[in-house]
């Protein structure tokens, strides 16, 4: 079977802490990664928003999205992304405009209904403010969207709001989802989608992709839907030697099911842990070969345009050689 077109690579982020290291470790740690990214020629790099997580220093994606392009050259940065129940939308669209004066054309604005955390810690995000709710989703969204350039959307008293004084230019907002409610708002509003297929392998990815693009009503930045897939992966000389560095994925997933949270282990920690390397963590582990193999089948499966590669690691480093052999055999 002839292997479908090649679509641009992108990368996420959690700026994950492991044992024995510090959150300024993992931050160092994600723009390394970032650099190697940008070197290797991947399209985009997403921090993710996490709070209160012992394995996530993302917690606050402009702050580090601002380091991140300020450390890199030409990829395109964001977020996947900013929960927006947890904040006011007024102040999601002031910083990613200012974002945006900084760094034109590379500015990516991811946004998820997800609290990004338990309900306890959601609640200290949130205070007793009425208007940060879930279900305030749709209208807050739709307000970051007109105080963004999208002339489309009337707001109501937001209309005399200005996210930034003179803008040249705006940020590209995505839609995040792991079900099928993402799929439609972001069809509705004419918005690019990625659907977190990293860890909602459970649900139906096609489908989802299916009401997407069967409800899409063109915008003025998209005129046609445009659809990107996140998947785990690690790639490294043998077969071997992937499925033990995805030791480590398979114990932080055990920890999150079993709500016993703590740092990244080592994969000699991992490998006297017991864990069953059928065990899910990382989606495809192998050579890049074999990972390439795979990614190819999901594009092919998906239709999508463009693939968002994630994985959770112990360190940075195998990410960056995960990248660079990924980024070998597709031909970036």
């Amino acid at each position: 079977m002839t292997p479908p077109a090649r679509v641009p690579l992108s990368v996420l982020d959690l700026a994950t802490v492991r044992a024995g290291h510090s959150s300024a470790d993992a931050l160092r740690g994600t723009i390394d990664i970032a650099r190697t990214a940008d070197e290797l020629g991947y399209r985009r790099f997403w921090v993710a928003e996490h709070h209160n997580m012992p394995a996530v220093a993302s917690t606050a994606p402009p702050v580090l999205i601002a380091s991140v392009a300020a450390q890199t050259a030409t990829i395109r940065v964001g977020s996947g992304g900013v929960m927006l129940p947890n904040h006011m939308p007024f102040v999601v669209a002031e910083q990613f405009a200012l974002l945006e004066a900084l760094h034109p054309g590379r500015i990516d604005l991811g946004i998820g209904r997800a609290p990004g955390t338990d309900q306890a810690t959601a609640a200290a995000l949130r205070g007793v403010s009425p208007y940060l709710t879930v279900e305030q989703f749709p209208e807050h969204l739709r307000t970051v969207l007109a105080l963004l350039g999208d002339d489309r959307i009337e707001v109501g008293p937001a209309a005399r709001l200005q996210a930034t004084p003179v803008p040249e230019s705006f940020p590209e907002v995505w839609m995040l989802g792991s079900s099928t409610y993402g799929a439609q708002v972001a069809a509705a509003l004419g918005l690019p989608f990625c659907y977190a297929y990293h860890f909602a392998t459970g649900t139906d990815v096609a489908a989802a992709l299916q009401l997407y693009r069967a409800g899409f009503q063109p915008s003025p930045r998209f005129p046609t839907p445009y659809a990107m897939v996140s998947a785990s992966v690690i790639a490294a000389e043998t077969t071997e030697e992937a499925h033990y560095l995805a030791g480590p994925s398979r114990v932080m997933l055990q920890s999150l099911r079993t709500g016993r949270l703590g740092p990244i282990v080592s994969p000699e920690q991992a490998a006297t842990m017991g864990m069953d390397e059928t065990f899910p963590g990382t989606q495809f582990a192998g050579t890049a070969d074999e990972v390439v193999a795979d990614l190819d089948a999901l594009v092919t499966r998906t239709g999508v345009q463009e693939l968002l590669l994630a994985g959770t690691v112990y360190d940075p480093a195998t990410r960056q050689d995960t990248l660079a052999r990924i980024a070998k055999v597709w031909g970036l």
